[in-house]
């Protein structure tokens, strides 16, 4: 029996080094300073044996939507509190679910896009657990059969010193499943109470759980950021990790090689990849350590706290929590149809049809990677960067429709000149001075030799709002007119070429 919708709301991964130019696809607790090592395989070596370190991934995302997974409550970021809640989403008596198309139609181009299976019949069940800002005492998840199991995520990620020196790895995906989020707990200190913001109960969230196919931070960062940006490209999650829209937990143990796995560690709820990175790093220094002096690891949970670079103790799971798993009784199987499955009798609107969302599926990411070297002869590692960073690819392309310049060469100035410069001053592409138009006009009259490659970087400076270069530039005209000319009309004239 389908849902029914009401409102839209192996282990043999690959790894492989590419060159530059190559193309590809018993103790509780000690504290240390931030591992600074890092090493292209992530192995790490103590006494005569060394240590492999194994990490794996559960990502929680929000899926962008205008409501919420069961009921029609809108989701806003910073709403006053509890000004979008619902009786459903306050678990009150009488109410019952009813799923999101919207939601479900996120999950299922996920799944597509991270190349899963998908299951034309997925089940809901409830997890009890008991917290204040949990009203139902139990949340909605998909833990027996979810709606999308078995794929593979390939990301590249920094094995050097040089930024061009890359890795290709992929991470097994396990599975990808709905489920809603809860609601959030306020501690007052001062007034020594605790209160409760129900806006965020409810709302849609895919979990992502990833393999432990992952060795380091620096992997499981770059893992992350090719997550982020997938789905971005896929408009499912805005996956904006400042405003909590993404969050992940790391699962992480050591051994020897050869050996089981040793007793993990979940670090939890972390808002960034780079501090992903430094809770990783940490937490394997910090169990190595350990276990080199005789001690245990205990199995607990653990939270990053990044003003000192450590993981703190949070509970530890010694004792196996149970979840009291059940099938959730107010939800029907959810069932999905790919073309030849489709019933007869079924209008567009009354299914899924997961044939019709795989024909929607965008360029994704790796994909624009390739085409960018081999429509414009560029290096892999510059096709990389213009895709990661927001906004560069398009204003690339534009600066090459704009112009006649080898992209070769626009690749340089867009990368290493606009890009470095943007980046010193804490500025993304879309807070750039130099438009795409200005740019490409100063490179047709460099390419044309009408101003040297001198002039042309401090022209460049004075548009990216360096106005100190301004100076050369009335030196360069009171050369060429052997000071003839009037600095302050030659000020003035400039300003307005090169500003406008």
């Amino acid at each position: 029996m389908a849902a029914t919708f009401l409102h839209d709301g192996g282990r043999g991964c690959c790894r492989l080094l590419l060159q530059a130019g190559q193309p590809g696809q018993g103790v509780r607790r000690l504290l240390h300073a931030p591992a600074p090592w890092r090493t292209a395989n992530c192995r790490h070596a103590t006494g005569s044996l060394p240590w492999e370190s194994v990490v794996g991934l559960e990502i929680h995302a929000q899926i962008n939507s205008v409501s919420k997974l069961f009921s029609s409550s809108q989701v806003k970021f910073a709403a006053p509190p509890n000004s979008t809640v619902s009786f459903l989403d306050a678990s009150l008596p009488g109410t019952l679910p009813t799923i999101n198309r919207r939601c479900v139609e996120a999950a299922v181009m996920t799944g597509l896009a991270l190349n899963c299976t998908i299951n034309k019949k997925s089940l809901f069940d409830r997890k009890h657990y008991f917290y204040a800002d949990l009203p139902a005492g139990y949340q909605i998840t998909q833990q027996r059969l979810p709606i999308a199991v078995n794929g593979i995520l390939t990301y590249r990620y920094q094995v050097g010193a040089s930024w061009n020196e890359m890795a290709t790895k992929c991470v097994r995906v396990k599975q990808v499943q709905l489920e809603q989020d809860s609601g959030k707990s306020l501690h007052d200190d001062a007034m020594h109470q605790t209160l409760i913001d129900l806006n965020r109960a409810g709302i849609a969230l895919m979990e992502i759980v990833m393999e432990p196919d992952m060795t380091c931070g620096e992997e499981a960062a770059a893992a992350v950021r090719e997550l982020q940006l997938i789905l971005q490209t896929l408009a499912t999650s805005h996956a904006n990790m400042s405003e909590g829209q993404m969050r992940v937990d790391a699962n992480i143990s050591v051994h020897h090689p050869g050996e089981p796995y040793g007793v993990r560690t979940e670090v939890k709820n972390i808002n960034s990849a780079r501090f992903l990175a430094k809770a990783i790093d940490y937490e394997i220094k910090r169990q190595k350590e350990i276990l080199d002096i005789g001690g245990t690891i205990l199995n607990e949970t653990r939270a990053f706290d990044y003003k000192l670079g450590v993981t703190i103790p949070m509970r530890d799971k010694e004792g196996k929590q149970d979840y009291r798993f059940m099938p959730e009784p107010n939800l029907p199987p959810l069932i999905l149809y790919d073309t030849n499955s489709l019933p007869a009798n079924m209008k567009a609107d009354q299914v899924i049809n997961i044939d019709l969302i795989k024909e929607k599926l965008p360029e994704l990411p790796s994909v624009t990677r390739e085409r960018l070297v081999e429509q414009y002869g560029i290096l892999p590692e510059h096709s990389f960067t213009l895709v990661n960073e927001d906004g560069l690819q398009e204003y690339f392309e534009a600066v090459v429709k704009l112009s006649n310049v080898d992209p070769k060469k626009i690749i340089g100035w867009v990368i290493k000149d606009l890009l470095g410069h943007l980046r010193q001053q804490n500025l993304t592409i879309k807070q750039s001075m130099v438009t795409p138009s200005s740019l490409a006009e100063l490179l047709t009259l460099l390419e044309k030799r009408v101003i040297s490659s001198s002039a042309a970087k401090q022209v460049s400076a004075v548009q990216q709002g360096n106005l100190k270069v301004m100076n050369k530039l009335i030196g360069l005209v009171q050369k060429t007119t052997k000071g003839r000319a009037d600095p302050v009309l030659v000020k003035t004239i400039l300003e307005e070429k090169v500003l406008l």
